[in-house]
């Protein structure tokens, strides 16, 4: 089923799309539902028990100060900074209530739903602490979240686009049979959606928001918050770069220096809690970013599209791939392993990358399966249950990952033997098989093996 350009990028509030967004606009939605049933001036209190992913990792990902921002009903969007929590909330904007997370918010670390392992549930209380409304919400991976009993984004059908797919092997046969390019076809899809100015200036502002988080990140110094205390690498990366340059030294691989600061900036913002895209989740967040300014500094010099024109086209492209991943696998640390974050981050960049360079549509599904064959497998075990270590350097790894992909498939003629259908199921299988400690829980891996929290 067709995922909408704007259901794959959105901007927030790091660390997590699934931790940190996803909970905040549960919030809200829970506030919604009781300004609809007249219940919001009766309540007083409001509970949230976290589960599975949610409740062993939230607290290092922010997830507390998500909800109540949710519940104040502000906009992620619009914020410039972290997350905070104080003892009061305005819920809904409106009404004075407590809220602490030692108080308000549960953990239930044993406890893992069988519909997702990332899930929250509500309650708002009156005066005398009687239930007035309980609702449960799971958060399903790049900030999306679906009620219990609601229908997944990703197999609810976007109605009346011209052009709907549920595999590569349709979008293939579509692309064809209308002689358009993959981005052209995305294009026509949300042409349906969205008012073209519309489309073109939401465009700009996701790749506008993407350079800013490099280049905030590129000159904000510091350290990470957490118990890590880790210093940001990003700064100094980059004038050890500088100095290079100026002393014009000569390295071969310089560009792969570039591609891995570019990655490290917006990974580095994203854990500190700065404002970010999701690509197509925030612990990903710095792969696509990193190799969109690859392609506006080094590609386009040997792209038939001005620098303007093929960001348009990697992002459109990319945007395709992932909906691809999310009708038929899952972009959810917490439900596949890191492979669905870093690893579908890879195969959107490589395949935008492809396309923006000129590449034919069987080379964009090349360099898409390349990237995602070769992040089969990768779990999601970040120390101390923060979007650090070892996600900053996976971004990087994945960002140059994306680009050796792109430029494998661009070396070809299109034809490979593994489709990407059948690496987006593998992916899928492999992530459901992968044992719960390694699906974003801090129970095993790096997170046990490497640091003591």
């Amino acid at each position: 089923m067709y995922s909408g350009f704007f259901e794959v990028f959105s901007i927030g509030i790091g660390p997590s799309s699934s931790h940190t967004m996803g909970p905040m606009r549960a919030a809200t939605r829970f506030v919604q539902l009781l300004r609809a049933e007249d219940l919001l001036v009766r309540t007083a209190s409001v509970r949230v028990v976290l589960y599975g992913s949610l409740a062993l990792t939230g607290e290092g990902h922010g997830t507390p100060g998500a909800i109540a921002h949710g519940l104040m009903e502000l906009d992620a969007e619009k914020m410039e900074g972290p997350y905070t929590l104080g003892d009061t909330l305005l819920l809904g904007g409106t009404k004075e209530i407590p809220f602490s997370p030692t108080k308000h918010i549960t953990a239930e670390k044993e406890t893992t739903l069988p519909e997702h392992p990332n899930a929250l549930r509500f309650f708002a209380e009156d005066e005398d602490g009687s239930v007035l409304k309980e609702a449960l919400f799971f958060s399903i991976g790049g900030g999306a979240v679906v009620m219990q009993g609601e229908e997944s984004p990703a197999a609810a059908p976007v109605r009346n686009i011209p052009y709907d797919f549920n595999s590569c092997r349709e979008l293939m046969e579509l692309c064809k049979s209308a002689k358009l390019s993959i981005a052209q076809l995305i294009r026509r899809n949300e042409g349906i959606l969205h008012s073209a100015p519309e489309l073109a200036a939401r465009i700009r502002l996701i790749a506008r928001v993407m350079r800013s988080a490099i280049d905030r990140g590129i000159s904000t110094t510091g350290t990470l918050p957490g118990e890590l205390r880790m210093p940001r690498r990003a700064p100094q990366i980059y004038a050890r770069l500088e100095e290079r340059f100026q002393r014009n030294e000569t390295d071969a691989l310089t560009i792969i220096d570039w591609i891995n600061l570019w990655a490290f900036a917006v990974a580095e913002e994203n854990a500190a809690g700065g404002r970010v895209v999701t690509a197509p989740t925030m612990g990903s967040a710095g792969v696509l970013p990193a190799v969109l300014r690859y392609f506006e500094r080094y590609g386009c010099k040997d792209s038939p599209y001005s620098a303007e024109t093929g960001t348009e086209i990697m992002l459109l492209t990319a945007s395709a791939i992932c909906s691809l991943y999310r009708a038929n696998a899952s972009i959810s640390g917490a439900e596949v392993g890191c492979q669905g974050e870093v690893g579908v981050a890879c195969s959107m960049a490589a395949a935008g990358l492809t396309a923006a360079m000129g590449g034919s549509n069987a080379q964009v599904e090349n360099a898409a399966e390349i990237a995602m064959e070769h992040n089969l497998g990768l779990t999601c075990d970040p120390v101390c249950g923060l979007v650090q270590v070892p996600c900053i350097e996976r971004n990087a790894i994945g960002a140059v990952k994306a680009v050796n992909a792109a430029r494998l498939a661009m070396r070809g003629n299109g034809s490979h033997y593994v489709s990407l259908d059948s690496v987006i199921a593998t992916m899928y299988e492999t992530g459901r098989q992968l044992s719960p400690s390694y699906r974003e829980t801090s129970l095993a891996g790096l997170a046990k093996n490497a640091l003591t929290c």
